[in-house]
């Protein structure tokens, strides 16, 4: 027998009858040794990050051994940051899937990368961990962090304490971080690199402030500047030049004074402790230019300047670098017309002015320009001399009369009732219009008030002497309803003169009442030619006899006939009542 044969000893309970249909399985059974063989596994999970090691790998595929009953497949992309990844690495894997729908374990290395970045960026928040990152790119408002593999958000303002002026400089710096905040749900990450740096500097500045003192003077830097003010850093610590302690004239931006990186003396002018706020100054540095003002200037001298800034009410025109002095809009034109001071100046003429009045104390000007001509009223009477005719403009109206002007500063007013002897007007637009030219004649001068009284009507003779004539009280004219009003008519009888004829005078001989627009015969009842009133009467006319007396005046007796029916009593009497009545007559 050969030594083979001696060692092999047949396994007395083997089932050969078993063997013999196919079934190997041993006396254990199948679910036994199943469960055997998964405890040398190990146990996965959806959704969770374990390590395995590279076993195999072309260009296109990795396989990697997590120490499950499958290998894993990653395609090559995922480790492209890698290029020196070969066989035995041990790399993260993330399980998308324990099988597939061909059996397949499903890996992914870059998920895995992503979920533990995740995780790391929330431990450094909690942990308040510093971190260096590497600055890949800009972006709106600020740069883009590598931090743990996730493109995390450095904003602007917490690159450094200082403004950042070019961002590209930081784009490829490796820089020290902390995350500050997490946006879980859409997984943003926003660092800092200013935080890491500002608990020193607020030390600094506890420092440097409480050694501050108002009135001190430092040199500072100017660190960013704005449209209300400049900010200096005065060595860890900032403060602010408002605009308005600049310079001591005015200012219309900041930077008309300074420049970014400037170096400047300046002086304390307050601070607050708890606020680490430090307000400074620059023109306090230099005397106040009303002190070094000429001290023999005077009211009524003559100055020069610019016109610096502009308002509805006037002017300021700056004599000095922070010396002004205020042109009010009266004080810019003799005319007593109200108008904007933008109708007469701008910013940035050079005028010259008056002085009217000088405060130095309270450091207070006024100014003038119209002083520069001579006062139009001055010599008002000999120019525009009571009767003395003259061309207008018309410059407004009112319900009573026209306001003109005959030059610039001389206005006068017309009188609705001294625009025409004959015709009335209910408002001086229906006889000329705003800017036109008018004919006047001085009436009245108020030289104190600056008043003129002026007439246009005077211009001509008075036509109601010569009207008198023409229509004498009883007489019979011709005219043509013009309007209708409550009480009667306006009625025109030609030659621009206008009668009235009241409502009861204007029943016709049929009935009827007259109408506007009717020609119509009317006796004169009335002519006042102080009031310039003639009254009228249509109704008189046709009742009128045929020796032209109204039946209403011949049905009273004249005087005449007073005498008559004395005359018949006397004859029907004795005679000495004759006598008397011979005497009567004669004294008749």
């Amino acid at each position: 027998m050969s030594k083979l044969t001696e060692q092999v000893n047949p396994i007395e309970d083997f089932d050969w009858a078993s063997y013999e249909n196919g079934d190997v399985q041993a006396a254990e059974s199948h679910e036994s040794l199943e469960a055997k063989y998964d405890n040398t596994l190990n146990a996965l999970k959806d959704n969770e990050v374990v390590i395995g090691t590279v076993i195999a790998m072309n260009k296109r595929e990795v396989v990697v051994n997590v120490g499950y009953k499958s290998d894993g497949i990653i395609p090559s992309s995922e480790f492209r940051y890698n290029p020196d990844l070969k066989v035995g690495d041990q790399v993260e894997c993330y399980i998308d899937s324990q099988e597939d729908k061909k059996g397949q374990l499903v890996l992914s290395h870059k998920k895995a990368r992503l979920s533990r970045s995740w995780q790391r960026v929330n431990e450094a928040l909690e942990n308040n961990e510093v971190f260096k990152g590497l600055i890949k790119c800009r972006t709106k408002g600020g740069m883009i962090v590598d931090a743990f593999g996730i493109e995390a958000f450095l904003p602007g303002s917490q690159i450094d304490v200082k403004p950042i002026r070019d961002y590209d400089t930081f784009v490829g710096q490796v820089m020290e971080f902390k995350v500050v905040k997490i946006n879980q749900e859409f997984r943003n990450v926003v660092v800092s690199h200013k935080a890491l740096i500002e608990a020193e500097i607020e030390d600094q500045k506890k420092n440097i402030i409480s050694q501050l003192e108002k009135g001190q003077i430092l040199e500072g830097t100017v660190k960013n500047i704005t449209s209300y003010g400049v900010f200096i850093d005065l060595g860890g610590v900032d403060g602010l030049i408002h605009i308005t302690d600049l310079s001591w004239g005015r200012v219309s931006h900041p930077e008309e004074i300074v420049s970014l990186d400037q170096k400047l003396q300046v002086v304390i002018l307050n601070f607050d402790d708890e606020k680490k706020r430090i307000a400074l100054g620059l023109k306090q540095l230099s005397a106040h230019p009303w002190d070094a003002l000429d001290a023999n200037l005077q009211v009524g001298d003559k100055v020069k300047g610019k016109v610096v800034v502009m308002a509805d009410y006037g002017a300021f025109v700056e004599i000095a670098p922070g010396v002004e002095g205020l042109i009010h809009v009266s004080e810019m034109s003799w005319s007593q017309h109200l108008r904007s001071a933008q109708d007469f100046l701008k910013v940035g003429d050079e005028v010259e002015a008056v002085i009217l009045t000088l405060d130095r104390e309270n450091r207070k000007m006024s100014l003038g320009i119209k002083q520069l001509k001579a006062d139009p009223w001055e010599n008002i009477e000999t120019k525009y001399a009571v009767g003395s005719k003259h061309t207008a403009k018309v410059r407004n109206f009112t319900t009573f009369g026209v306001f003109v002007e005959l030059e610039e500063g001389v206005d006068g007013l017309i009188h609705i009732s001294d625009l025409s002897w004959t015709k009335k007007f209910k408002h001086p637009s229906e006889f000329t219009q705003i800017g036109a030219d008018i004919e006047v004649v001085v009436l009245e001068i108020d030289k104190e008030n600056r008043r003129l009284s002026l007439g246009h009507k005077q211009l001509d003779e008075n036509p109601w002497d010569a009207l008198e004539s023409s229509f004498a009280v009883d007489s019979v004219v011709e005219g043509t309803i013009t309007e209708i009003k409550d009480k009667g008519a306006v009625v025109s009888l030609g030659q621009g003169v206008e009668g009235f004829a009241f409502s009861k005078q204007l029943a016709k001989e049929d009935g009827s009442v007259a109408k506007e627009g009717e020609k119509l015969n009317f006796r004169v009842t009335e002519f006042n030619k102080d009031t310039h009133h003639i009254s009228l009467s249509h109704t008189r006319t046709w009742q009128a006899g045929e020796d032209g007396e109204s039946k209403k005046k011949k049905s009273a007796p004249k005087k005449a006939d007073t005498v008559n029916i004395t005359l018949e009593k006397a004859t029907l009497g004795d005679i000495s009542a004759l006598a008397a009545l011979k005497d009567q007559l004669s004294e008749k």
